[in-house]
């Protein structure tokens, strides 16, 4: 029986644990889950420091009387009375006894020893004070969050070379299916050449994954049982076809026979039923349509959410952004539809056409929506919940992007 949308996200939920972890390089930590959760070790700043090249003051004059400099990276320091400064330059540590740093363009210098103020300035101003950028032991990073270049400053900041991470999976794919060819092979009358293989490869790729090509299977189950014996050492098989009810649909049957547990093998959506979930042994399985469309659009729902699951990510479940169709729609069947198109920024555009084995419809789209069973048509303007494909949010056209 085929269970819904949200069934098949549940099931993998509850069956999709994280992988091992590993200790990186903080250079090689960029795009990594974070494994630990990491606190501050310095607060920023580590002390009280000029924010620009100018005097430290003590006490509010309209002169002061100069009695020394400090530079950046000085380590003494004075102690001053009312009515004395110190020339210093920014990052500097402020004398603890220094009311404000006023910049050097708010004051004129007499004979090298006197200021006169010009311009005065508040007390407290320009002194970046210790911690007000990073308190020590404040979090940093939390267990689960993905690491960016931003994170990777700041645990250089903390003088941090390494990081608990969970290590890259480890996913495979294979090829099967007599009619189709692999895009280097010569292609004969009655085949197509496989796009579904490729594009797998690609995207688990991009979202992190270790990836492995297993090679080509022949349309037999003793063929396909063969390759699949050979990937119980990975973390995730990802295939294209064989799961439906066609006489040469062996894939689903192969894996069966090899003792996969199946968690869900149908669900209530279009395109895409014969989506299945399970697992052989310590490996995932996710067996997606060879509609190229249909699969592309399956693994965007379900491969994707599994992947961050098990990658050891935190915010694995999906994000939208609410926004207006430009455009009327009409569900196609009473079950949950995906229909692929393009965000502008203001409102979604569905694509023009969207059948399960066209392989020229993502490459235009940045997304797409999921209708549910209830609904039977949107109107032009009515809200809708667009989920991110390709996130580069780019354009050809120049527009003012101030707000």
């Amino acid at each position: 029986m085929a269970v819904s949308v949200h069934e098949a996200l549940q099931f993998i939920e509850q069956h999709v644990s994280p992988v091992s972890v590993e200790l990186v390089p903080i250079e090689n930590a960029t795009g990594r889950i974070a494994a630990e959760k990491i606190f501050a070790k310095v607060a920023l700043p580590p002390f009280d420091n000029s924010a620009m090249d100018g005097y430290a003051l003590k006490g509010i004059h309209t002169s002061y009387r100069i009695v020394g400099k400090i530079l950046a990276g000085d380590t003494h320091t004075y102690t001053l009375h009312d009515g004395e400064c110190v020339k210093i330059l920014t990052g500097a540590r402020v004398p603890d006894s220094c009311d404000s740093v006023i910049p050097q363009e708010n004051v004129s210098l007499q004979n090298n020893e006197t200021i006169i103020i010009e311009k005065a300035v508040p007390t407290g101003a320009n002194i970046r004070r210790r911690g007000e950028d990073v308190t020590l032991h404040e979090p940093l990073i939390r267990e689960g969050e993905k690491i960016t270049s931003a994170h990777i400053g700041l645990l250089a900041s903390q003088g941090i070379t390494h990081v608990k991470v969970f290590r890259q999976i480890e996913a495979a794919v294979f090829a099967s299916g007599s009619e189709l060819k692999l895009h280097y092979e010569q292609i004969e009358e009655a085949q197509i050449y496989n796009s579904n293989t490729p594009y797998l490869l690609a995207r688990l790729s991009e979202l992190g994954c270790q990836t492995h090509f297993l090679g080509k299977s022949k349309d037999s189950i003793e063929a396909l049982k063969q390759l699949i014996s050979d990937t119980r050492n990975y973390d995730l098989i990802v295939t294209s076809g064989g799961v439906s009810v066609g006489e040469a649909d062996f894939t689903k049957q192969a894996f069966e026979e090899l003792g996969m547990e199946i968690f869900f093998s149908k669900v209530q959506i279009k395109p895409g039923k014969p989506t299945t979930f399970g697992k052989i042994g310590n490996t995932l399985v996710l067996n997606l349509p060879g509609n190229p469309l249909a699969g592309a659009l399956n693994f965007e729902l379900f491969g994707t959410f599994l992947i961050r699951k098990l990658s050891g990510q935190k915010a694995y479940h999906h994000r939208y952004i609410e926004t207006m169709i430009t455009e009327p729609l009409k569900s196609p069947r009473p079950v949950a539809n995906m229909i692929p198109g393009f965000y502008d920024g203001k409102a979604f555009t569905p694509a023009k056409k969207y059948s399960p084995g066209m392989v020229n419809v993502l490459s235009h789209c940045n997304g797409y929506i999921v209708l549910s069973p209830e609904t039977e048509k949107l109107e032009k303007g009515d809200y809708v919940k667009f989920l991110p494909i390709r996130w580069e949010f780019t354009q050809e056209e120049e527009s003012s992007f101030m707000s």
